[in-house]
C-alpha cells in the first residue's frame, strides 16, 4: 500500500480492529503471537484479502520490504512471511523471537533453512497452488513459437493482410505439434499436468525423473535425460533447483537437442547457462525458448537473452493468476493454522 507520496505503508490487519494504514508505526501486539509479511504485493496486489490471515494474530503487511529494512520490519514478529525478501542466517540471528517462516511460494531457498533449523524455527512453503496456471503458460509460450500470434495479429493492425495478394500470409514457419515429442524434465505435479495437455494436442510424451528411473506411467514414458535432450522436439523444464540442476541446460545440452527444438523454462531460470542458450539461439541451432523465468529477476538490461533471437520472454508471471494466488493465500493461511494448533504442515526444514 501506498501514501499520497508513494512510499511504501503497511497495513494492520486486525480482526478487532480492521484495516488502517500505519505510515511507519509500531503495532501495538494484543495477542502472544504477531505477524508480518514482508512483501505482500506480488500475491495480493488488491484483488484479494489476508483476512483469514489476519484472524489468526495481528498482522502487518508490507508491499515490499528491502534487506535493509528487514530486522526492523520484523521486530515483534513471531510469525513471519514472505515471498522473495531473504531472510538470512544474520537476520535470524537479530530476530530472537521468529518461531515460524511461511514462504509465499514453493520455492523456498529464500530462506536459510539451516539456519532456521539451528534456532527451532518451522519453515514452511506453498506447495502444489499454481499447477493449472503454470501448465497453461507452458502452452502459450510454445503455441506462440510455433504460429507467432502475436506478431501476425500486429501485422494485421498495420494493414499488411488488406493490402496482401492473396487471402494468407505468415511470416514463420507454422509448426503443428500433433505427432511431435514433448519432454518434461521434472515429472511431478505440474510436469503431470502439462504432459495431460501435450497428450490432448496429440504429442508423445517423454520425461525424465530426478532418479533416472525408466520405464511408463500411463501414456507417458519415463526416459533418461541424455535420451530425453536428444528425442524431444520440445523440452520443458519443471524440476526444482538444486546444486545439481543448477546449469542443467548449457552447452553441451544445447548442442544434444535437435536444431528444430524448442525449450520452455517456466520452473528456475538458474537452471539455465544463459548465455549458452542465446548463442544457441543466435546461431540457429535452436528454433526458439520460451522463458518466463531468468537467473535474475527483474533482470539486468545486460541479460544475453533479451535480445536473443527467437526468444519469448514473459516476467514471471505463469504462477500469477487470480485463482492461483488465492489457492496460495488459502494454503499459506491453512500453514499458519497448523503451525498454531502444533501439528505444522508443508514443513520444508
Amino acid at each position: 500500500m501506498r501514501n499520497a507520496r508513494g512510499e511504501d505503508m503497511a497495513v494492520n490487519l486486525n480482526p478487532q480492529r480492521g484495516l488502517f494504514p500505519t505510515s511507519g508505526m509500531r503495532f501495538r501486539q494484543r495477542m502472544t503471537d504477531s505477524l508480518v509479511i514482508l512483501d505482500a504485493f506480488t500475491a495480493n496486489p488488491g484483488d484479494l484479502s489476508w483476512d483469514a490471515l489476519a484472524a489468526l494474530a495481528p498482522l502487518v503487511a508490507y508491499d515490499r520490504t528491502p534487506p535493509s529494512d528487514v530486522v526492523a520490519r520484523a521486530a515483534t514478529a513471531t510469525l513471519l512471511l514472505t515471498n522473495k525478501t531473504p531472510i538470512t542466517a544474520k537476520t535470524l540471528a537479530a530476530l530472537q523471537q521468529v518461531r515460524y517462516i511461511g514462504v509465499l511460494a514453493t520455492g523456498y531457498n529464500i530462506v536459510d533453512v539451516a539456519a532456521a533449523r539451528e534456532r527451532d524455527i518451522v519453515v514452511t512453503n506453498v506447495p502444489a497452488y499454481s499447477t493449472p496456471s503454470v501448465a497453461q503458460v507452458v502452452f502459450a509460450l510454445l503455441l506462440e513459437l510455433t504460429h507467432r500470434t502475436g506478431h501476425h495479429t500486429d501485422a494485421v493492425r498495420a494493414g499488411r493482410w488488406s493490402a496482401c495478394a492473396d487471402f494468407a500470409f505468415w511470416d514463420f514457419p507454422l509448426v503443428e505439434l500433433a505427432g511431435r515429442t514433448f519432454g518434461i524434465v521434472g515429472y511431478g505435479q505440474i510436469g503431470k499436468a502439462v504432459a495431460r495437455i501435450a497428450l490432448a494436442l496429440g504429442m508423445k510424451v517423454i520425461a525424465t525423473k530426478s532418479d533416472e528411473r525408466t520405464g511408463h506411467d500411463g501414456e507417458v514414458e519415463l526416459v533418461t535425460t541424455d535420451r530425453l535432450f536428444r528425442e524431444a522436439d520440445v523440452v520443458s523444464l519443471h524440476c526444482p533447483l538444486t546444486p545439481e540442476t543448477q546449469g542443467l541446460i548449457n552447452a553441451a545440452r544445447l548442442a544434444a537437442m535437435k536444431p528444430t527444438a524448442y525449450l520452455i523454462n517456466t520452473g528456475r531460470g538458474p537452471l539455465i547457462v544463459e548465455r549458452d542458450l542465446a548463442d544457441a539461439l543466435n546461431a540457429g541451432r535452436l528454433a526458439g525458448a520460451g522463458l518466463d523465468v531468468l537467473s535474475a529477476e527483474p533482470p539486468p538490461a545486460t541479460n544475453p537473452l533479451l535480445t536473443a533471437k527467437n526468444a519469448l520472454i514473459t516476467p514471471h508471471f505463469a504462477w500469477a493468476s487470480r485463482e492461483a494466488r488465492a489457492r496460495l493465500i488459502d494454503i499459506a493461511t491453512e500453514n499458519v493454522r497448523a503451525f498454531l494448533a502444533g501439528t505444522p504442515r508443508n514443513v520444508v526444514n
